[in-house]
C-alpha cells in the first residue's frame, strides 16, 4: 500500500523537489541575508515612527514637577479594588498561615501523659489549657481545639486518678486499721 505520487522521480530516500536540506530556498533570500524590505536588526527605523531612547509623542499632557504624581483614574495597578460587603479584603496571594499555640500543645500531651503518670502531668495540663485558650482568644491563633482536647483529658485524668487514689487508699487505711486491731489482745477480767 502507498500513499500519493509514487512515479519515478519520488520515493524513499530520493531528493525533494527544489532542492535538498542545507540548499538555499527559491526566493534567493535565505538564513543570515537580509531582506529585501531594507529592514532588519541593526538597522535604524525611518524616521518618526519612534524607537529606543526617544520620547513617545505628547499629546497635551505637561510634565510633572519633582515629587508630583499623575492624577489617578481609577484602579491602577498596585491598589486594591473595592470591597463590597462592608469585609475588608486581604491582599492577593498565599496568606501565611497562623501559628499554633505551644502551650496548647503542652496541655493536650500533660494531659495524655498524666494516665501513664498517675496524673501527676495531668494537673499543669489543666492550667496550661486555660492559659492557652485565654491566649488564643486574645491573639487570635490556632490550636483551640488542641486546648479544649486537653482540658478535657486533663481533667478526665485528674478525676480518674483521684478516685483510684480515694479508693485505693481507703481500702489501704482499713486493711491497716483492720490489721492493727487483730492482732492486739484485749483482757477483760
Amino acid at each position: 500500500m502507498s500513499y500519493g505520487d509514487q512515479g519515478g522521480s519520488g520515493g524513499y530516500g530520493a531528493q525533494p523537489p527544489g532542492g535538498g536540506y542545507g540548499q538555499q530556498p527559491p526566493g534567493g533570500a535565505g538564513y543570515g541575508q537580509q531582506p529585501p524590505s531594507g529592514g532588519g536588526y541593526g538597522q535604524q527605523p525611518p524616521s518618526g515612527s519612534g524607537g529606543y531612547g526617544q520620547q513617545p509623542p505628547s499629546y497635551g499632557d505637561q510634565p510633572y514637577a519633582y515629587g508630583q504624581q499623575p492624577p489617578s483614574y481609577g484602579g491602577g495597578y498596585g491598589q486594591q479594588p473595592p470591597s463590597y460587603g462592608g469585609h475588608p479584603q486581604q491582599g492577593y496571594g498565599y496568606q501565611q498561615p497562623r501559628s499554633t499555640n505551644g502551650m496548647a500543645v503542652a496541655s493536650l500531651v500533660l494531659g495524655i501523659i498524666g494516665l501513664v503518670f498517675c496524673g501527676l502531668t495531668s494537673i499543669p495540663g489543666v492550667i496550661l489549657g486555660h492559659v492557652a485558650l485565654n491566649r488564643i482568644k486574645r491573639t487570635g491563633e490556632e490550636g483551640s481545639g488542641m486546648a479544649i482536647g486537653g482540658l478535657i483529658t486533663s481533667y478526665i485524668t485528674v478525676v480518674i486518678w483521684l478516685m483510684c487514689w480515694l479508693i485505693f487508699g481507703g481500702m489501704l487505711l482499713s486493711f491497716i486499721g483492720i490489721a492493727s486491731t487483730a492482732g492486739s489482745t484485749v483482757d477483760y477480767q
